[in-house]
């Protein structure tokens, strides 16, 4: 195994793998390359009327990279979770270079739902969301696909595929399609951007 510094992380997601840990209390991880990959087409991605009734009621404050270690933790504090302690760490540190980013929805100045992932060329993976509050980290991936839809991304990559995001036009395909558009994606410049404090 070896270690989950940034430059390996990088290069693993560059080649269409990713790292999960058992659970959060094993100290190893182990590389993940799915027979079949879960995307989210932007150009198809699918808002329900209620849903669009929320976010234009302003329900939630809408934010971006300004409490990404809290969102990484709430999406750990689970029963069950793939995100161990290096793990936590080497996002962090993601984060801190520039490469990962957190869409955070807040409440009375609450966190409440979020979500983060990793950013590479034009592709996004996402890697994980959590919900405190009835819809926050659907409104969150709704403002997670407007900014790449903005800033000129090509590729949001689910990495699986749950009925959650297959109401929002979630799909799967074989990895070897994957990679082809994750290749393409890696040659497009987009700026993602960031509320960093």
């Amino acid at each position: 195994m070896t270690e989950l510094d940034p430059r390996t992380l990088l290069m693993a997601y560059s080649a269409g793998v990713f790292p999960m840990a058992e659970d959060k209390n094993d100290p190893r991880f182990f590389w993940v390359e799915p027979v079949n990959r879960g995307i989210l087409p932007l150009e198809t991605f699918h808002v329900s009327h209620s849903l669009r009734r929320v976010i234009r009621k302003n329900v939630f404050e809408v934010k971006f990279d300004t409490a990404f270690a809290k969102v990484v933790q709430n999406c750990a504090d689970r029963k069950e979770t793939w995100i161990n302690r290096q793990i936590f760490e080497a996002y962090c540190t993601l984060f801190d270079l520039g490469f990962a980013h957190s869409v955070e929805c807040w409440q009375d100045q609450e966190l409440v739902g979020g979500l983060y992932g990793v950013c590479l060329g034009g592709a996004f993976f996402g890697e994980s969301m959590f919900s405190k509050k009835t819809d926050a980290s659907k409104v969150a991936l709704c403002a997670l696909v407007d900014r790449l839809k903005q800033s000129g991304f090509s590729l949001l990559d689910t990495q699986f595929i749950t009925p959650h995001l297959a109401r929002f036009g979630a799909i799967e395909i074989p990895q070897k399609e994957y990679l082809k558009l994750l290749r393409k994606a890696l040659k497009v410049k987009a700026d993602f951007g960031s509320e960093k404090k």
